[in-house]
């Protein structure tokens, strides 16, 4: 195990300057950092809250140059649904996050400078070689995952840059703690977008490490942008899982598009929460049935494969015809092509195909 300060100066030595368009210098060297929406003011020595960007004698430097994880996905563990179904992602991730979620599971990433029980490991690795990986591997897709990638946006944006050379898609999975600045910075790399909504109560985004309004605007603003978006909402037995609250998620999300896929996943026993149950079906079933109610389009269920009958599979919403067939990871048939309509009644279907 490393501890944190050998950990910080290790990963001292995976660091350059952060990207200028996230960055504005203040005065006696202070940096404002725009990568999230904690916006910290970061003097000469200091980090930031994340831990991982730090002013180094006037310069904000930001991640570069390793991994903490590397690995080849199934699409759908992302998840994202209405993108090339049945397909894989080249995931990478690296340490850290500006968040401090105590249900995290990954957490042994993402509070790898926070928490002493993390041992934290991480291989040097250039952006060439993670996209000459997706290419022997055949992956359409590279997603920044694992930690909060809004933190490390400088890294994937080098990432993604050499990938949309190569003709692949690029995507975010992340908590959408965003500040315009960094949507506007990513926008012309970054195809997709999965963010988190995880409440709808500023209050637990406070005990999360958050700011509720952020992450609002950071759904809104990923559509505005061009960006395909996909929200999550873990749902955790007594913590947001009221229909009051479920609703007030749904309704927001289908005031902004009924296309918006909500995947409403199930929460199990992790890190510092392992007390709570774990989400029974019958929970997620309400859930569905409430962001239908809503007026969205494509809710699904997440982590509880099998459980609700078909109800993890993509039907039209004006015919009913069966178009993506889904259990967990596995999926087929698959009805919808590369146009993205309905084979039945040619109703546009909204994704990424």
């Amino acid at each position: 195990m490393i501890a944190m300060e050998d950990l910080e100066t290790t990963l001292g030595r995976h660091a350059r300057p952060a990207a200028p368009e996230l960055t504005v210098t203040r005065d006696e060297g202070k940096l404002r950092c725009l990568a999230c929406g904690h916006r910290c003011l970061v003097v000469p020595g200091k980090r930031g809250i994340c831990k991982v960007r730090f002013n180094r004698g006037g310069t904000l430097m930001a991640p570069h140059g390793y991994v903490a994880g590397l690995a080849v996905d199934p699409i759908e563990k992302k998840p994202f649904y209405h993108v090339l179904p049945g397909r894989t992602a080249l995931s990478f991730g690296m340490l850290g996050c500006d968040l401090h979620c105590p249900y995290c599971q990954n957490w042994i990433s993402s509070q790898a400078l926070r928490d002493k029980s993390a041992d934290a490991r991480f291989d040097p690795i250039t952006a060439e070689e993670i996209v000459r990986l997706a290419a022997v591997r055949r992956t359409p897709v590279i997603t920044s995952t694992y930690n909060e990638p809004l933190i490390t946006a400088d890294w994937a944006a080098e990432v993604f840059d050499l990938a949309k050379e190569k003709g692949l898609l690029t995507s975010f999975v992340s908590n959408g703690n965003a500040t315009p600045e960094v949507l506007d910075f990513l926008a012309p790399r970054l195809d997709i977008m999965k963010v988190d909504l995880k409440s709808f109560r500023q209050e637990r985004y406070r005990e999360l490490g958050g700011i509720l309004r952020h992450v609002l605007q950071t759904i809104e603003g990923t559509l505005t942008r061009g960006i395909w978006l996909e929200v999550v909402t873990l749902v955790v037995p007594d913590y947001n899982d009221s229909d009051k609250e479920l609703g007030e998620i749904a309704g927001f999300l289908a005031g902004l598009s009924a296309d918006i896929p909500w995947h409403v996943t199930a929460f199990h026993p992790d890190y510092r929460m392992t007390g709570r149950p774990a989400t029974p079906p019958s929970t997620l079933a309400r859930a569905l049935d409430i962001g239908t109610a809503a007026g969205l389009r494509f809710v699904y269920p997440g982590n509880i494969r099998g459980r609700l009958g078909d109800r993890e599979s993509t039907f039209c919403p004006r015919c009913d015809a069966l178009l993506i067939g889904r259990t967990g990871y596995e999926v087929g048939p698959v009805r919808i092509g590369p146009d993205g309509r309905c084979p039945d009644c040619a109703a546009e279907i909204t994704g990424r195909w």
